[in-house]
């Protein structure tokens, strides 16, 4: 059967040909966090003109002005509501519980990871997803279908809420057990040829102290609205990007949108600017970064240039969240766990013990 690469993230996919590319050029030194264990596994088989092709065609780019900010530099309190509720999605081998019961996050720089030129926004900053997500319900989050592949697949992952950038130095790299969460249940999930893209997850527990976004149940959004995004591109803490609007509205499945985003932004959610309402997933877009023959740097389209962002439509989705339970809105909550589970994450002794990271 042939292998399809649809069903892993842009990130995994340049992940691996950048580990191959490392090999090459250095096959006497294994870097740590290279190797092909874990969700990326089966990777190993594919081509490496397969890899990149796949990469490319669900990778992001900036079009006119780059609007990306910190979630510190925002203003709007209603926008900082929105990126409350975004959520990282983290290998569970990136997690190590401490002895307080927190847990800290493996990271590597964005400029190292992405051999980006100095110039680039952000290069400084650490790397810690491989794609967002965002809580739709009390104990519910979406992301993209090419995010969460299966049951099996949520078992090497977990949900960490606050994944940003405190000031410009800054990053939030360690987690209260509260803000860790497991996936319990794959409650929808599509990856269809029309371009649907989404997952439904439930988790092991409610969210506390954090509000579920509103969305879109009904209707279309409207021809050039305007939007913004939260998430996390190329796995970099907490972003928001504004200064976007609607250029296809002609997809059932999805819209087009020139949002500023890159890959690891997989998953996003997309809000209506005015009302602060989801309107879908960030899923796919266009190739991010071009080399300059030294070190690499963002794509840049004109803001009507390019073929855009698409973005799986919310009405599409949002009625596979159950209404009976801590997933629906109005139902009896269930009392919170007390922690996350440890299965699959290092504990700091494991870690010492072990010698590293990996």
């Amino acid at each position: 059967m042939p292998f399809s690469t649809k069903e892993w993230t842009a990130d995994e996919l340049l992940h691996e040909a950048r580990r191959r590319e490392r090999e090459a050029a250095s096959p006497d030194r294994t870097r740590s966090g290279m190797s092909t264990g874990g969700r990326a596994r089966d990777l190993s088989q594919v081509p490496t003109g397969e890899l990149v092709h796949g990469a490319r065609d669900r990778q992001r780019v900036i079009y006119g002005t780059d609007n990306r900010k910190d979630i510190y530099q925002i203003t709007s309190q209603a926008a900082r509501r929105s990126a409350d509720a975004v959520v990282a999605l983290v290998k569970s081998s990136d997690l190590t519980e401490n002895a307080d019961g927190s847990f800290s996050l493996a990271t590597e720089t964005f400029q190292s990871a992405y051999g980006l030129c100095g110039s680039e926004p952000f290069v400084s900053q650490p790397l810690g997803c491989f794609c967002s997500g965002f809580l739709i319900a009390s104990d519910v989050v979406a992301t993209a279908g090419h995010c969460v592949k299966s049951p099996d697949d949520m078992k090497t992952m977990r949900f960490v809420f606050g994944f940003r950038m405190t000031n410009a130095t800054t990053a939030v790299t360690t987690f209260p057990a509260a803000d860790v969460f497991t996936g319990k249940k794959l409650i929808g999930r599509a990856l269809a040829q029309d371009g649907t893209d989404y997952a439904l997850v439930q988790l092991d527990r409610t969210v506390a102290n954090r509000t579920p976004v509103t969305v879109r149940r009904t209707g279309k959004i409207k021809d050039n609205q305007a939007l913004y995004v939260i998430g996390h591109p190329c796995g970099l803490p907490q972003k928001y990007a504004d200064g976007a609007k609607v250029r296809d509205n002609s997809s059932v499945p999805f819209f087009v949108a020139n949002l500023d985003t890159y890959g690891g932004n997989s998953g996003s959610p997309v809000f209506n600017a005015q009302n602060h309402t989801v309107e879908g997933i960030l899923v796919r877009g266009e190739t991010d970064f071009v080399s300059n023959g030294q070190c690499s740097v963002s794509l840049v389209c004109p803001s009507t240039g390019c073929r855009g962002e698409d973005v799986t439509r919310a009405p599409i989705w949002i009625g596979n969240v159950p209404t009976s339970s801590a997933a629906g809105v109005g139902g009896v909550k269930r009392k919170a766990a007390a922690k996350p589970s440890r299965k699959g994450v290092k504990t700091a002794r494991s870690r010492t013990r072990n010698g590293g990271k990996k």
